[in-house]
C-alpha cells in the first residue's frame, strides 16, 4: 500500500467514525442511562440524585439507573465513569470534593479535574462557620481577636480530612485573617460534630444544610457567619462573612452537579443539559431540595458551566498550593 492509499483509507476511517458518533448523538438516548453516586446509599449526594431520577426518566424516555459506588473520597465512582465510553450513558453526581479536591489530597486518585466536564449544576449550599456553644466569641471580630491574643491557646478547627473543602476553607480563613489555627482532621462529619458539641475542638466550616440549621436553632452550636455575600433569607441573623471588614471575597459554595467524561459529544451533553434543567423546574424536586437547606441551581449553558468549573478548579488548586498540600 502506497502513501496515497494509506492516507485515503485513514481519512475514510476517520469519516466513518465521525458519522457513527454523530448518529449516536442524534439518537441519544436509546438505552438506559447509568448515574453513579460516588457514595453509599442514604447520604446527601444519594438524596439529590434520587429526587431527580423519576423526572429525568420521564424526560429522557429511558431508564436512569442509580449506582452507588463509595470509596477513596468518592474517587472510585468517578473513575468508573471515566473508564466507560464517553457517550453520555455513564454520568456521575459530583461535587468539588471528589472532582477537584480528591486528586489534590490523595495519591491513589489518578484522574484530573479536567478529565470530566460539568453537564449541569443541581444544587448549591453555602458553608457556615460554627463554633462550640461555650466559645467566648459571638462574632467573627471577637473570634479573630481571640486567635490573635498574645499567649492565648491556639484555636482548633475540624475537617473531614486533609484536602477536604472543610480544610481548605479553614486554611483560607486563617490566611485572610492573619491568624494561626490548629487543623484537626476527622474521618467523617459525625465524629467531627460530636467533638465540636463536646468541646474538644473550637470551630468548623460545614455545609449549611441537613441537620446543621437545626443544631444552630437549638443552641447546640453557635453560628458566626456564612460564606456568602448576603445573609440567608431564613436565617437573617447569621452575617455574611464576605460583607465583614477584611473578609471581602470570602465566598464559597458547595455545589452538586452531573458530570460526564470530557470527550462526551457536545450534542449529547446539550441534550442532558436541557433535560436536567427542565427536570429542576419540577415543584416537588425543588421543594425536596430546599427543605434540606439547598438552593436549586440556576440554568446554565454547557459553555457557562465550563467556565464555572474551570474557575472553581483553579481557585481550589491555588489554595492547596498556598498551604503546600501534598497527596497522601
Amino acid at each position: 500500500m502506497n502513501t496515497s492509499q494509506w492516507l485515503k483509507r485513514s481519512l475514510f476511517g476517520l469519516l466513518c467514525s465521525a458519522a457513527v458518533l454523530q448518529a449516536a448523538a442524534q439518537t441519544f438516548p436509546s438505552k438506559a442511562v447509568n448515574l453513579v453516586v460516588p457514595y453509599p446509599a442514604g447520604g446527601p449526594s444519594d438524596f439529590v440524585a434520587r429526587q431527580l431520577q423519576p423526572e429525568l426518566i420521564r424526560l429522557l424516555g429511558q431508564p436512569v439507573i442509580i449506582e452507588n459506588i463509595g470509596g477513596v473520597g468518592g474517587a472510585i465512582g468517578i473513575q468508573k465513569v471515566l473508564n466507560a465510553p464517553a457517550d453520555g450513558y455513564n454520568m456521575t453526581l459530583g461535587t468539588p470534593m471528589e472532582l477537584v479536591l480528591a486528586p489534590l489530597a490523595m495519591s491513589a486518585v489518578k484522574f484530573k479535574p479536567d478529565d470530566m466536564k460539568l453537564v449541569a449544576q443541581l444544587v448549591t449550599t453555602s458553608m457556615v462557620l460554627i463554633t462550640r456553644k461555650d466559645l467566648p466569641a459571638n462574632n467573627v471580630d471577637e473570634l479573630i481577636a481571640m486567635a490573635k491574643k498574645p499567649g492565648a491557646k491556639e484555636l482548633s478547627y475540624g475537617s473531614v480530612g486533609p484536602g477536604s473543602l472543610y480544610h481548605l476553607i479553614g486554611e483560607k480563613f486563617a490566611q485572610q485573617t492573619g491568624t494561626k489555627m490548629l487543623h484537626v482532621p476527622y474521618k467523617g462529619a459525625a465524629p467531627l460534630m460530636t467533638d465540636l458539641m463536646g468541646g474538644q475542638i473550637d470551630m468548623v466550616f460545614i455545609p449549611f444544610a441537613g441537620s446543621t440549621p437545626a443544631m444552630i436553632t437549638e443552641g447546640k452550636v453557635k453560628a458566626l457567619g456564612l460564606t456568602t455575600k448576603a445573609p440567608h433569607p431564613r436565617f437573617p441573623n447569621i452575617p455574611a462573612l464576605a460583607a465583614q471588614k477584611g473578609m471581602e471575597g470570602f465566598e464559597f459554595d458547595l455545589w452538586a452537579g452531573i458530570e460526564v467524561p470530557k470527550n462526551t459529544p457536545a450534542d449529547v451533553t446539550a441534550k442532558l443539559n436541557k433535560a436536567i434543567y427542565e427536570a429542576l423546574q419540577n415543584a416537588d424536586i425543588r421543594k425536596a431540595y430546599e427543605a434540606t437547606g439547598n438552593t436549586v441551581a440556576k440554568p446554565m449553558s454547557p459553555e457557562e458551566l465550563a467556565r464555572v468549573y474551570n474557575s472553581e478548579t483553579s481557585r481550589y488548586q491555588a489554595i492547596a498550593k498556598s498551604i503546600n498540600l501534598q497527596p497522601q
